[in-house]
């Protein structure tokens, strides 16, 4: 049990450097050795699979493992995190190695050879490496049309670098919740202390918005898994719900029509955000000489600022629009429900609004 557990340790190494730039140093004897190690776990995920003991150990290794080699760095992603991706592991080191661009000719030439070996070469298993691998083309394909065409209105998707660590985020946060036992706040909170503020506020914008159907591609791999992105998204829900500063930091500096397109998504996001902006308008008062709504403290917003934000959030589908109007109505009310401008801020909003001012 020990030296199979050695080699389940030393094949997720290699399956974790398969993604960074040291595989410009891999000749075609190490591709080849790599991809023999693979089918030999897949050999023992077939073997065990059943065994409920031996699943326990091996499930239990490869996450201690994680959690000694971990990173806050939500780009580098370990290599096998459960038994289950031991079925798959040869897809697994074949897509990380096909989308290396660091590979040498010769090694790239070899692992060709390793997906497309030929007519009349032998296979153990039913499915050949390569119809797996185009089976998972054809799906990822038909995900990427979904996503391009149910999410075109929202910049911050279409942009790929951002998009990109969205998704490495969703899984890293999966990843953290499995292995450690305080969850992923603290690792959000570390991201959020030491990562540049603007665009990881577009980060954790895009991890919300994407579809639930889009996972990040290599957890399509490992069967059983849980849907990461949708899971994902509700921890980072939580984890803005949870500290409050965070929160009003998010609906502060976040672009308008975006964080409204986030909020259109997260129903408590946008119940929080609403209280928000009722903070805000308070703190608003009729200046009678220059006919306007002024701020009398600096952590406001202008009444320019909260009309915006009340605007886009009108514009929004059902139910975010009615959620906000009622708001708009709810306030106008307590407020003595005035018709008269100058008297209520939620009036003025609501005139506002209605004449498109």
């Amino acid at each position: 049990m020990e030296s199979l557990l050695r080699q389940l340790e030393h094949f997720s190494q290699v399956l974790a450097v398969s993604r960074t730039t040291h595989v410009s140093s891999w000749d075609p004897t190490t591709v080849r050795r790599a991809f023999q190690w693979a089918r030999y776990l897949r050999h023992i995920h077939r073997r065990f699979g059943h065994h409920v003991r031996i699943r326990a150990v091996l499930e239990q290794r490869l996450q201690s493992q994680w959690k000694r080699e971990g990173s806050f760095d939500p780009a580098l992603v370990p290599g096998l995190t459960n038994f289950q991706a031991l079925g798959r592991c040869d897809l697994l080191l074949s897509l990380r190695l096909l989308e290396n661009r660091a590979l040498g000719d010769a090694a790239c030439h070899c692992l060709l050879q390793q997906l497309f070996p030929g007519p009349g070469v032998p296979d153990d298993d039913e499915e050949t490496l390569q119809d797996r691998l185009a089976h998972l083309v054809r799906r990822r394909a038909a995900v990427h049309l979904l996503r391009c065409s149910g999410f075109r209105e929202n910049s911050v998707i279409q942009d790929s670098l951002v998009r990109t660590q969205a998704e490495l985020l969703l899984e890293r946060l999966w990843e953290v919740r499995k292995a450690d036992a305080q969850g992923p706040s603290s690792f959000l909170s570390s991201l959020w202390q030491h990562v540049p503020r603007d665009h990881f506020l577009k980060v954790i914008a895009a991890a919300l918005l994407l579809p639930p159907s889009v996972r990040p591609q290599e957890e399509e791999l490992e069967l059983g898994a849980p849907k990461t992105s949708e899971e994902g998204a509700q921890e980072l829900a939580q984890w803005l719900l949870g500290k409050s500063d965070n929160m009003t930091t998010f609906c502060r500096n976040l672009p308008v029509e975006l964080l409204t397109s986030v909020v259109g998504c997260c129903p408590d996001l946008a119940r929080v955000y609403l209280g928000l902006l009722t903070d805000w308008g308070r703190l608003l008062y009729y200046d009678l000489q220059r006919g306007i709504w002024v701020g009398v403290e600096s952590q406001g917003v202008s009444w320019e600022e909260l009309y915006r934000r009340f605007q886009s959030l009108c514009k929004a589908p059902p139910p975010l629009k009615d959620q906000a109007l009622k708001v708009l109505q709810s306030c106008k009310a307590q407020d003595g429900d005035f018709e008269v401008p100058g008297l209520s801020i939620w009036t003025d909003l609501l005139l506002a609004l209605e004449s498109g001012a």
